[in-house]
């Protein structure tokens, strides 16, 4: 009750209204997405990255969408030698809030699954672009990778989709 009575009287004195009914926008604006985006990577509208090296392509989920979905607690993945379509879903990702299917960002053979995500699922929140990630293909369309984003053009979506929210 003091405290409030304090933050009254200093409101008051400052002349600080908390009860304003007119909201002011503020003359700045902050970028609400403070996510990691790697240089080198390319990203998908769904939130998915692709690394590709050589003759493969390291796919995982984004830091942004990781952060979204909170603390993950299990990861569904598929068994190698299975193939994933462009768009399609290959596994899922259950979190504390949510599960959410993983997409594939391009077409391929997949070659590799990361088995530590079974017993550490966690790995996605903590290195979601290194220790976290989930398969490894052998594409069979590389072109497809023209098609996704690169770092800059993923952090102005990851902007724009979240001042939409």
């Amino acid at each position: 009750m003091a405290l409030r009575l304090w933050a009254s009287s200093t409101s008051n004195a400052l002349r600080i209204s908390c009860a304003s009914k007119t909201h002011v926008a503020p003359a700045f604006s902050l970028s609400r997405c403070f996510s990691t985006v790697l240089e080198g990577f390319k990203y998908a509208s769904s939130h998915e990255w692709v690394k590709h090296e050589g003759s493969v392509a390291t796919i995982g989920i984004t830091d942004h969408a990781q952060d979204h979905l909170g603390e993950v607690v299990f990861v569904d993945l598929p068994e190698p030698g299975g193939s994933v379509g462009q768009g399609s879903s290959f596994g899922a990702v259950e979190s504390v809030k949510a599960t959410s299917d993983v997409n594939s960002p391009i077409s391929g053979e997949i070659v590799e699954v990361n088995s530590k995500l079974t017993e550490t699922p966690g790995l996605v929140n903590s290195s979601p672009y290194e220790d976290g990630w989930m398969i490894k293909i052998k594409p069979s369309s590389p072109s497809e990778l023209e098609s996704l984003m690169g770092s800059k053009e993923y952090t102005k979506f990851c902007e724009e989709e979240d001042a939409a929210h």
